[in-house]
């Protein structure tokens, strides 16, 4: 009984997803590398199959506020598609992925850049760098009947009113599809689980009192945050 309760506990203490509201947030998983113009301006090698990660929810946050940690001294931001898992799903095939999406949202992957090319340098996995609290800020959710074909979709990123990334999801090295099979083949996915999709280039450094402006085309969410650097 007392583990029962642990879980349910655990269960409500999980956010309801902005235009999902009957799910809740799960699992976070993260692309790496999924536009080869990215990989490239970080010279990072063209990625053969999907780079995954993993990053607590703890991390994940709506529109409002990313902190960044005094410890940080160099952290980026990489806007990219973002979707919501509708159901569980295991071994599923390529032609039927797209039937586990609940819906497409945008989604900042906050980086500590500083940190994670120390962590790779060592071989190390990059947690640390990916995961720290608010580093996930994403918008609200559209329901996946609204998208005919994710990529086919577009989306942008302003700072300070200034454009700073382009992305379009026909440039993906690893489409929606296959990501979602690939990563049921190795994990159960859930209901409410989330897929951070990659970013393109033009990723860049945060500073304090940015104000970052993201919008999913053709106007289907919209995504706000500002950054506050701690001293």
């Amino acid at each position: 009984m007392r583990w029962s309760f642990f879980f349910i506990h655990l269960s409500m203490n999980r956010p309801s997803l902005p235009g999902l509201p009957d799910l809740r947030a799960g699992n976070l998983y993260g692309i790496g590398r999924n536009y080869a113009a990215h990989a490239r301006e970080l010279n990072n090698p063209v990625p053969t199959r999907p780079v995954i990660f993993g990053m607590p929810l703890t991390c994940l946050t709506f529109d409002g506020l990313v902190i960044i940690p005094s410890f940080v001294e160099d952290a980026h931001y990489e806007a990219e598609l973002v979707i919501a898992i509708s159901k569980t799903g295991k071994d599923v095939p390529n032609e039927e992925a797209l039937s586990l999406i609940a819906g497409y949202g945008l989604g900042i992957d906050v980086t500590a850049r500083d940190i994670q090319q120390e962590l790779k340098e060592k071989s190390h996995p990059w947690l640390i760098a990916k995961g720290l609290d608010t580093f996930a800020p994403v918008s609200r959710f559209v329901p996946a009947g609204h998208v005919t074909d994710p990529q086919k979709l577009r989306f942008t990123l302003d700072i300070n009113g200034e454009r700073r990334q382009n992305g379009d999801t026909s440039l993906m090295l690893f489409p929606v599809a296959e990501l979602i099979a690939t990563l049921s083949r190795y994990f159960t996915l859930q209901p409410g689980d989330l897929i951070f999709t990659g970013t393109p280039e033009g990723v860049g450094p945060l500073f304090d009192g940015d104000r970052l402006h993201a919008v999913l085309e053709p106007g289907l969410v919209t995504l706000d945050v500002n950054v506050e650097k701690k001293t």
